[in-house]
């Protein structure tokens, strides 16, 4: 055709240019966007709603483009949206498991018709996102909806959950934790960050659209903590779950302290990772992904790469080679580069050498690719990544100096590892405190693992069944949910300083003074640092029955130092060596029935026949946790490619542990035989009200073959413990029962570094049936004592 400027195919590869891009995807995303006006309502009730009188944000492409606006909720819109996701949640609670099944099923069949769309608003909003992976989701958890009653027996769904996403938080962190809410059978609240609102919007219209109940799934835009405390204080929501950075899941926790809604986090953006190299590996393979990795996608984490000694001269030049070349990254603003050019210098002056692709240009929000060799552990750019492409590099000369470094961080989200010696890989990630191990690969993810953050990266699990259960809660009245209430006023500073008064006893009559009994740290019982002790009164005239311990800060310091030592080998025992050492602590307690029961009688004021029966089920207790030891370890789950994948519980670590008034000694050993059933070691505080039951078990604790410092037990004032553990590193979880003070004092204060909590006002919620023997209640504990890690192993 005549002046026709279409190239032949001869043309292109002559000149190897891109061909013209498609643009059906194109105008179907910006046709979407154009049909709203640009400027995004809230999706209510299933349809879209554009509140009067509000402000709005815009959000720009990479180009500075406006892509479009979204409005700001107000508090209008949080109270209707909490009526219609309770109005949801009866709709789609109603459906069977099948019917919700088939509802999710068609929702990945509209999202696979309308991929190209979902694709290309990601991309305008820069935040990419494979449809397929959106599809793998919704196949994967609707088969979970499926068989919740058949696999989940005995637990049923929260009600209303909401979700909330930080402004750099990515469309699928989001979706990993909406989807198997909604499978289990709640309704959700959404409110996603900024660059992912209209994404999340067009998905909620593409779900509503494939037969999900109006209500089921709301999003409200307006990323902003007040507007996240304004829906998880609305008492229609049950739970509250949180993905994206740290300092906003940290103000989420204290903005919602005291209101009686658990709360969960997964800071998964910005942890530090390490990238392990040995000798053995495949070193072209592991310098080609450390490129792709640190250099070519867009990073949700801080790479360090750790290199063994003896390859260390070949990786270099591997890398020189092939980041030569390589472009300018682009940074996000000019501040960053401020940055980025003090770390490099910083760097420089402690020794580190630079690989560069390029010269770094004079100005502008752009860096070339560059390695910092020669790093050192504690080095500012190593401890705080500044944003950018920088990629520290240190060395290690053993297995055992190469799982120090991959540990040296507060964070433990994930770690990669580069060796052809399987033996060698798995030891390793068995010894990496991380969620995720990828072997010989990097950054592969699938529903089907349960992944948990370690240490400071979070405090749930998200993926697998496992990833369910946050979602569900146990269907017997044994464990009442925490009572919604408003927050007190509190100093958080003061908390625990009015502790009780500290007696000196007078023993100049040992004949005739109360006993004075000793706390149990180290495997020995002892006196408090402080060397007082606190009255116990009787229960029947108020007068002094005993004298108990008051323990401090400095004697749960004692008690953390020695469960430090003992608990990694205890963890490495087989589950069945612990299971036999639960039992002979089930035998050592009814050697020592009569006097134990003895000391419930005298405490509680009641009668030997009752108090007879507490011993009773607290030795049956030992032997379920003893039986349940080697019972649920794991396995290998199916995966859609090729490879395998190992999913592995494991200990939390150090527990703290305030126990209940309620049944003091059945409790303990519940709770008790849960924790180091699973690994872990444990510092309990019992009961203020009545501790002598607890103090009367530490005879049984001597006799047993438990390891010296692994259980450990301190009495006095229960806030000023309270405050010890929470304000003590080492400690990972904290199992609370006590005011609903206590619980907001938890709530705000164990956010740096992150702890599980498990919280308890049983003068609110009338506290748990501790005699049940009912399957949940072991499953809900057990669940509790663990954390997961998914091993990743590929095949060629």
């Amino acid at each position: 055709m005549a002046g026709s400027t279409t190239k032949t195919v001869h043309d292109i590869f002559q000149s190897m240019e891109y061909g013209p891009a498609a643009t059906s995807s194109t105008a179907t995303a910006q046709a979407w966007l154009d049909h709203h006006s640009r400027s995004l309502g809230v999706f209510i009730d299933g349809k879209f709603v554009r509140p009067a009188d509000r402000q709005s944000r815009s959000l720009a492409d990479s180009k500075g483009g406006n892509v479009c606006s979204t409005v700001c909720s107000g508090e209008d819109d949080v109270s209707q949206c909490a009526s219609s996701a309770v109005k949801g949640h009866k709709a789609w609670g109603d459906l069977s498991c099948y019917q919700r099944a088939k509802v999710l099923l068609r929702s990945a069949s509209v999202l696979g018709q309308h991929g190209p769309c979902v694709s290309e608003l990601c991309e305008l909003c820069e935040a990419s996102c494979s449809p397929s992976s959106l599809v793998r989701l919704l196949q994967y958890y609707s088969s979970w909806a499926q068989l919740r009653d058949t696999l989940i027996a005995n637990w049923t769904p929260l009600g209303v959950v909401a979700v909330f996403a930080s402004d750099d938080c990515s469309l699928y962190s989001l979706m990993v934790k909406v989807l198997p809410a909604l499978a289990m059978g709640n309704s959700v609240i959404v409110i996603p960050g900024q660059r992912i609102a209209p994404p999340t919007l067009l998905l909620a219209q593409l779900f509503m659209g494939a037969g999900l109940p109006a209500g089921a799934l709301n999003v409200l835009t307006g990323s902003d903590m007040l507007l996240c405390a304004r829906v998880a204080q609305n008492a229609s929501v049950s739970y509250v779950t949180y993905s994206g950075n740290k300092q906003d899941g940290v103000m989420l926790c204290k903005a919602t302290a005291g209101m009686g809604v658990p709360v969960s986090v997964s800071p998964n953006i910005g942890a530090r990772c390490p990238f392990i190299i040995f000798e053995s590996a495949d070193i072209d393979s592991a310098v080609d992904a450390v490129i792709e990795t640190a250099f070519k996608k867009k990073r949700e984490v801080h790479w360090v790469l750790c290199v063994q000694e003896s390859v260390l001269d070949s990786i270099v030049a591997r890398l020189r080679l092939r980041m030569a070349g390589m472009k300018c990254v682009a940074l996000h603003s000019d501040g960053d580069r401020g940055l980025v050019d003090a770390a490099v210098q910083d760097a420089q002056q402690q020794g580190a050498t630079l690989v560069q692709s390029c010269a770094a240009p004079p100005s502008a929000a752009q860096y070339p690719p560059t390695v910092l060799c020669g790093a050192a552990p504690s080095s500012p750019f190593v401890v705080s990544p500044a944003p950018g492409p920088l990629l520290p590099l240190m060395t290690f000369r053993s297995n055992t100096e190469a799982v120090a470094l991959g540990n040296h961080s507060p964070h433990g989200q994930a770690a990669s590892i580069w060796t052809e010696d399987l033996t060698l890989a798995l030891e390793t990630a068995k010894s990496l405190s991380v969620g995720s191990v990828w072997v010989n690969s990097h950054s592969v993810s699938d529903p089907c693992l349960p992944v948990s953050g370690h240490k400071d990266s979070g405090t749930c699990t998200d993926g697998g069944q496992e990833g369910l259960y946050q979602f569900l809660r146990p269907s017997s009245s044994s464990s009442p949910p925490l009572p919604r209430s408003s927050p007190v006023s509190m100093d958080y500073s003061k908390f625990g300083t009015a502790a009780s008064p500290a007696i000196i006893p007078d023993d100049s009559d040992p004949a005739s003074a109360p006993k004075v009994y000793l706390q149990f740290v180290g495997g020995k019982p002892c006196k408090s640092v402080s060397g007082c002790s606190v009255a116990v009164q009787s229960p029947v005239g108020g007068g002094v029955l005993a004298y108990c311990q008051d323990g401090g800060r400095k004697d749960v310091r004692n008690a953390v130092e020695a469960a430090v030592k003992v608990q990694p080998g205890w963890m490495k025992k087989s589950p069945s060596a612990r299971a036999q050492s639960l039992y002979s602590l089930a035998k050592g307690l009814e050697a020592k029935r009569r006097d134990v029961a003895a000391s419930i009688n005298v405490q509680t004021g009641l009668s030997m026949d009752e108090a007879d029966k507490e011993v009773e089920l607290s030795i049956a207790r030992l032997s379920d946790w003893a039986a349940y030891c080697d019972k649920i370890q794991g396995g290998i789950p199916p995966l859609p490619q090729s490879g395998s994948a190992l999913s592995l519980p494991e200990a939390l670590g150090v527990v703290g542990i305030v126990l209940p008034d309620e049944s003091p000694l059945l409790s303990m050993v519940t709770l008790l035989g849960a924790a180091i059933g699973n690994g872990n070691a444990v510092i309990m505080v019992p009961s203020q009200k009545y501790p002598l039951p607890a103090l009367a078990f530490i005879q049984v604790l001597q006799s047993s073959d438990l390891p010296a410092g692994l259980v450990s037990i301190i009495t006095g004032s229960r806030d000023q413990l309270t405050v010890a553990l929470a304000n003590h590193s080492v400690i990972k979880a904290i199992w609370y029962w006590g005011s609903a003070e206590g619980c907001q004092y938890l709530q705000y204060t164990c956010t740096s570094p992150l702890k599980t909590l498990l919280l308890s006002c049983p003068k609110e919620d009338g506290g748990k049936d501790w005699t049940q023997s009912h399957p949940s209640l072991l499953e809900e504990m057990w669940r509790n004592a663990v954390q997961w890690k998914s091993v990743w192993i590929p095949t060629a």
